[in-house]
């Protein structure tokens, strides 16, 4: 973990006042600010989601590469001895808990297009059955799931932004696209010890992808994000998140020396979005830049990875410690790319990428709250993306899924 000694990285605690005073006048009581005609825009965010998804399934899975052509041999099926009994466990009572109806919206063959149907926009049409629909016990089926999938950490993350959804529905006015429970999950394939399966979690500004074969899991594409990202108001007001992440992304470009900077630092300017692999981006072609690790000294690669661990830290102990190990092999070809500014209130962006790792974070530009915004244009604190990836072939797990079909012909 980074440890902030550097107390001026974070971001003043925002009052009140200052946050009032951003506003644009009356637009939190205005209600002509918001759209009166709910199922004219359901109707047409229905047709955009059609449309982002037909285009973005038209071609076939193979995963992100540094140059069009995934690099082989990087992942293989074998033991790692970490149990994942429990998780398989949690998603039998899970489905168990479900009424016949929910249980076959829910279910999808293992190798099903549904897991690359994942989309962080709040309009998108989602399948299986959400928390919305779900009775006290069905969510409690589902957070049990949740729970034997990720660490605390990671829980407690997920739950934080499901919580902050529903500030931001609170903040717009808009009960129905945005809010605490409108988070759905799919099953693919079955829960099995031997056999290939997994689940996904898909909802505004949280995506979770988790495949499992044996006692090997991937859990990637991950998307965690929000906006707003700390609340200052409502329901949940007091929950912040992804403020490690920021900070010692930040701490980790100020460890770097002037060359080093000056090679991780693509541009020091940042007036847009940049994440390049979110939603319906499997294929992306995307070079290795910035800052090679390999050139890190020996407290810089040892930042370098207690960041990854920051991201890969959310699943479930035993196989995030796994995920590290292979992080760690690869660590000389890792690159640490930077754009926006380097102060303590700077908006940026940064990427960290190897071969068997991806992991984008996005200070973004306001979407859901334009209206609070003093330039709407410019990327904000108050709203961030993450995505992490495995590169090569194995989001999804679908590498380890074709050596399984390989060595175990399906009829």
């Amino acid at each position: 973990m980074c440890k902030h000694n550097h107390h001026h990285h974070h971001s003043p605690r925002l009052s009140r006042r200052t946050i009032l005073s951003t506003l644009v006048p009356g637009a939190i009581l205005a209600p002509g600010a918001f759209p009166q005609n709910p199922s004219g825009m359901a109707e047409r965010f229905r047709q955009m989601s059609a449309d982002y998804e037909r285009k973005g399934l038209a071609e076939p899975f193979k995963g992100i590469t540094a140059n069009g052509t995934v690099e082989p041999g990087l992942f293989g099926i074998h033991s790692t001895g970490v149990s994942t009994a429990s998780v398989r466990n949690a998603a039998g009572r899970f489905l168990s808990s479900l009424t016949a109806d929910q249980r076959s919206r829910t279910m999808f063959t293992v190798d099903d297009p549904e897991w690359r149907k994942w989309m962080n926009q709040h309009f998108y049409r989602r399948q299986g059955v959400s928390f919305q629909e779900m009775s006290p016990a069905q969510r409690d089926a589902a957070f049990g799931l949740l729970e034997s999938a990720l660490s605390a950490r990671g829980l407690k993350l997920t739950r934080d932004i499901m919580r902050l959804n529903e500030t931001l529905a609170e903040l717009t006015n808009d009960h129905e696209f945005l809010g605490e429970w409108l988070y759905h999950i799919t099953v693919m394939g079955k829960p099995s010890p031997t056999e290939p399966w997994g689940f996904q979690l898909d909802g505004h500004h949280v995506i979770i992808n988790y495949f499992v074969l044996g006692d090997q899991v991937v859990m990637t594409p991950f998307f965690a994000g929000s906006e707003p990202v700390t609340a200052t108001s409502g329901k949940y007001k007091g929950v912040s998140i992804l403020q490690d992440e920021q900070n010692c992304g930040l701490d980790m470009l100020l460890a770097l020396d002037n060359p080093q900077r000056a090679k991780a630092i693509l541009n020091p300017d940042k007036s847009k979005n940049y994440n390049l692999t979110e939603a319906f981006k499997d294929n992306v072609v995307l070079d290795y830049a910035g800052a090679p690790a390999a050139a890190f000294s020996q407290p810089q690669r040892k930042r370098l990875i207690d960041l990854i661990d920051l991201y890969v830290g959310n699943m479930d102990e035993g196989h995030a410690r796994v995920k590290m190990d292979e992080v760690k092999r690869y660590i000389d070809r890792a690159t640490f790319a930077w754009i926006g500014g380097s102060d303590s209130s700077a908006v940026y962006y940064y990427r960290i990428h190897s071969p068997v790792i991806l992991i984008e974070f996005d200070h973004q530009s306001p979407a859901n709250l334009r209206h609070l915004a003093k330039d709407p244009s410019l990327p904000t604190r108050q709203h961030i993306h993450c995505v992490v990836r495995t590169p090569n072939g194995n989001d999804y797990g679908k590498d380890l899924l074709r050596q399984h079909y390989l060595s175990h012909p399906h009829a």
